[in-house]
């Protein structure tokens, strides 16, 4: 259970079903939708101590703006999951019910606005470290390192993704819930389960693609830009003869 493959591909991958699976409230009951978010803070809690090293190098090394933009990222995640954690406990209907919290509507719109802010928050964590995940993914897989095939056509996946996931936003008017904007339209599960979760997984979707290739573009541009200060064009502007030297 300790392995590279378990930690880094398929306990992320359990806590997004987890948390997919938990948005689907009135089609689950309540006590289905109140166990699937334990099996999701469970899963967080190891995953936590999996990546504990993390928390241990906060204070370590310098900070440039990626690094600086991604700890703020993370830790607005943190700071949205404990939100949801305690909007959670305040308002359980099953397994905390019987705790002394009077029941709140307040309570209740913050826990769902925190919920919808946290998929996409949890798709751009996942769009930092997805070529990690890709490349850790080849070497189980024993694929080659480098497949210029393979690599367009997972552009053009990304690209017909990337459509379907801006579809996706507004068939489930997901910019209205992430402004707290109230509606009177909720998904009809007695005429279909699967679409949801599928049109759930684009609106994820969208976030990981735009920051996995806005990542992809950075790194490109740095190694671009470091292959130019090393090109001896550019050492020969820099290290200009003295003028003693000319003259010799």
């Amino acid at each position: 259970m300790n392995s590279p493959i378990v930690q880094r591909l398929a306990l992320p991958g359990s806590m997004a079903i987890a948390l997919l699976l938990s948005l689907a409230y009135w089609w689950l009951d309540n006590l289905a939708h109140e166990l699937f978010g334990i099996v999701l803070f469970a899963l967080l809690a190891w995953h936590i101590n999996v990546n504990r090293v993390w928390f241990r190098n906060l204070l370590r090394g310098g900070y440039d703006a990626l690094r600086l933009a991604t700890v703020a990222l993370h830790l607005v995640l943190i700071a949205n999951m404990v939100v949801l954690l305690v909007t959670s406990v305040a308002i359980s209907k099953s397994v905390f019910v019987t705790l002394p919290i009077p029941d709140s509507m307040m309570f209740r719109d913050i826990h769902w606005f925190a919920a919808y802010w946290v998929m996409i928050i949890v798709g751009i964590h996942l769009g930092l470290h997805w070529a990690r995940v890709m490349a850790l993914t080849r070497v189980k897989l024993g694929l080659a390192a480098a497949s210029q095939v393979r690599t367009w056509l997972f552009r053009a996946l990304a690209l017909t993704l990337a459509v379907f996931s801006l579809w996706s936003w507004t068939v489930l008017g997901v910019w209205g819930k992430l402004t707290f904007t109230y509606s009177l339209e909720f998904w009809d599960f007695t005429a279909s389960v699967a679409p949801f979760f599928g049109y759930w997984a684009g609106v994820v979707s969208l976030p990981v693609i735009a920051t996995h290739y806005l990542m992809w573009g950075w790194r490109l541009g740095r190694k671009k830009g470091r292959s130019l200060e090393d090109s001896p064009l550019v050492r020969g502007f820099t290290r200009q003869p003295s003028a003693s030297t000319q003259r010799e």
